[in-house]
Parts: structure tokens; sequence; C-alpha cells
């Protein structure tokens, strides 16, 4: 038998539906994503740490799960809202349908609902609270709502990122092969995959690692992760990377890592009104005018009026909105990037910057 239950917003707007996956309350930040594909990789990718999170294509399910495409080690997000679930995958790569997938990571779906109506909404008034239930009623649920700390109060970083440094598999790589100091701010496993098939040793930090720490491994560079929340939350991160930018080593930052580097000069990140989230966002590269199909997921980006003067120059920018996607140092090794060059979802267009990463560590 079929169970209802309902997507309540902060403001009191309710939307009914049927329940799926796991039967129990969540609250989160709702938010929208615009890949066609991937719902998996967006289940499992931290930066959705803490979001209710909405996909806007339509049927969700159709090719299962499969054990290939987790990127990270678990759900992450707090529940899933979808206009239809198909309960008959069809993909020789199908483990499970994702009803289970949910109830196995004890997180909650609804499903049947006008997800385009909810975009729309989210796009007029911006991202804002929201809770699925089956059992409170939407006065119940905004009341609960409104004792719960706002999205933007949370360090979800200390949540996400590992709890040990560790290194990724580099079974059969020489020992010369050029180690990269990871720090994880809430990193996907496939940025480790495609530095791995580059032919880089991963050793992987947590987010509270200290600038020492990390380069006590001699690394050839350092990676700066994607992860959730506010950047501004996150004053340790910004003081290793400061010291970690001193040190002379070639650095790519990703998302968060971008936003930090931005920090770690004396820039500033602000919130964006309902963000960047899917596999089809155009963003230009001001070096040679190139506009690159790109995968983001991020609620904040930096203010380019604070980082005038600071040594960094702007070389990307998003083409709908003209927010800040990617930052070079004009004398050091650094270069970073607001959106997900290792895709997952969405395309993989830019992979290119990774190699370009490998050049910069093998100029040292």
């Amino acid at each position: 038998m079929i169970k209802r239950a309902i997507l309540v917003l902060a403001d009191g707007t309710v939307y009914e539906g049927n329940s799926f996956g796991a039967e129990k309350d969540a609250v989160g930040e709702v938010v929208f994503a615009t890949s066609m594909t991937g719902y998996q990789e967006m289940l499992t990718d931290p930066s959705f740490a803490g979001q209710i999170l909405i996909p806007t294509f339509p049927l969700i399910g159709n090719y299962g799960v499969n054990p290939a495409d987790w990127e990270s080690d678990r759900l992450q997000v707090r529940g899933f809202v979808v206009r239809e679930e198909c309960t008959q995958p069809s993909n020789y790569q199908c483990a499970a349908g994702i009803d289970d997938y949910l109830k196995q990571g004890d997180i909650p779906g609804v499903w049947g609902l006008d997800t385009r109506a909810i975009t729309r909404k989210l796009r007029s008034h911006g991202v804002m609270m929201g809770m699925i239930t089956t059992e409170k009623t939407t006065g119940q649920a905004v009341e609960y709502l409104r004792t719960v700390p706002d999205y933007g109060t949370t360090d979800f970083v200390r949540e996400v990122s590992t709890k040990a440094v560790y290194d990724w598999d580099s079974a059969g790589l020489p020992a010369e092969a050029p180690r990269v100091a990871l720090l994880d701010l809430g990193c996907k496993f496939n940025i480790m995959r495609i530095l791995r098939s580059h032919g880089c040793r991963v050793t992987v930090f947590p987010c509270t690692a200290t600038a020492a720490e990390m380069l006590a491994v001699n690394p050839s560079g350092i990676m700066l992760s994607p992860g959730p929340g506010d950047p501004e939350l996150l004053d340790y991160a910004a003081a290793t990377v400061k010291t970690l930018t001193e040190s002379g080593k070639p650095m790519m930052g990703i998302c968060l890592g971008n936003q930090l580097v931005a920090r770690a000069f004396g820039g500033r990140n602000f919130k964006l009104k309902f963000g960047h989230r899917g596999g089809n966002h155009p963003v230009k590269d001001l070096a040679n005018g190139r506009v690159h199909i790109t995968a983001q997921n991020h609620g904040y980006a930096v203010d380019p009026e604070s980082i005038r003067n600071t040594g960094l120059e702007i070389t990307h920018i998003n083409l709908n909105d003209n927010t800040v996607e990617g930052m070079r140092h004009q004398t050091l090794p650094i270069f970073t990037i607001q959106y997900h060059s290792e895709a997952s979802p969405g395309p993989l267009d830019n992979i290119y910057l990774f190699e370009q990463f490998m050049e910069m560590m093998g100029a040292q």
C-alpha cells in the first residue's frame, strides 16, 4: 500500500506525493539539480550534505543503481524528491532499484509531486529549508522548521570529511610517481580516480589536517576538493590553505577549494539565490573565449570585488549570471575552478584541467 508523504517548505508551501525510501522525517535545505542522468552520483556527492535534493529530470530510477557509481561511502542527501519513480529499472549494470537504495541508506523520499512547480518556486524565492514527513501536518512541519538551524549556520565539511589520513589505490604505480596531497573537504571518488588514471599517488587528508602534516609527505602538488556549505564558516581550513599557498607547491582547487583559495588571499564569498547544480552550466574561459559546458554543485560564489589586488585574477565566468568560475594566481603555481572538472555526473569536457595540473607538477 502506497503511503502518502508531503514536502513542506519553510514559508508554508506544501507539496503532496507518495513516500518511498526510508519512512522517516527529514529536514534540509531544498535544492534542485538539472542533470538528466547521474542520480546515484548526486545522492552520494558530499556537496549535497544537509540538503533535500530535487532532480529536474522527471523520471528517476530507470537504470537502477550499481557499485561503480558511488561517489562517497554513503548517501549524503537528507532527502530525495522526484516526479516519477521507475520501479522496473533496465540496465546491464543494475544491482538494485532506487527505492531499495534509499532504504538501505536510511534516506526518505517523495515521488508523484510536481517538481517543475517546486523548481520554479525556488528560482523565484530562493532556496529555503524544508521537511519531508509522512506523519506531521503542514502546520506541525512549519513549526518544527522554525526550530532547526539554517543550512548556512552548520559546518557540514566536518561531517563528510575523512576522519583519518589514507592512501587511494596506487597498485602498479612506480615508486617515483608524483604524489598529490588532497585536502578532503567533501571529495568525490572520481577526483581520486582521475588522478590515479594520470599516474598519481594520492594521499587524502581530513579537513582539519594542518599544512605541516600535508607537506610532510613531500607532495608534488596539492589538491583542494569540493565540499558542502558556507566557506565563510571554515576559518580552520582557510588558514591551512593560506599556509599551503606559501609552500610554492602547485595547487589546484575545485569548487569549495576555489572559495577557500579566495579566502586565503583575503577574499570573501556570498550565497547565491538558488545555486548552480547540474551538468549543463556554460562557463567562459576568459583567456581564449572558449565556452565549456560544465558540471556544478554549489550554493556560494567568490565576490569578485574582494579579490582585487590580492594577486588572484579571474580566469572563468558563468555565462548565466557572470559569477566567478575560476581563478589563478599571477605569480604562484595556483589555479582554481568553481565547477567540477571531474564531472560525475555531467560532461567530461573539462578533464584537461587535471592535465594542466600534471604539467604544473612536472615543471617543479
